[in-house]
């Protein structure tokens, strides 16, 4: 996974807590701040979809190389 989108996906993952809980009285929320929570989560797994698909373009390439060659 690049270092940026690394550094995307921690602050999503650290997003969601933040949208469970009151980030001034720490109070829990009865619902969850909605925009923020589901942002998170459809941010994540966006971020995981398309680093799993760099790699396995990366991973073709790699591959055709290595075929080639012979």
């Amino acid at each position: 996974m690049d270092k940026y989108l690394l550094i995307i996906l921690i602050f999503m993952v650290a997003g969601i807590p933040i949208s469970l809980v009151s980030p001034i009285t720490g109070e829990i929320y009865e619902q969850p701040l909605i925009p923020l929570f589901y942002g998170s989560i459809a941010g994540i797994s966006i971020i995981i979809l398309y680093s799993s698909y760099q790699e396995r373009k990366e991973r073709q390439k790699a591959n055709a190389k290595r075929r080639s060659r012979k």
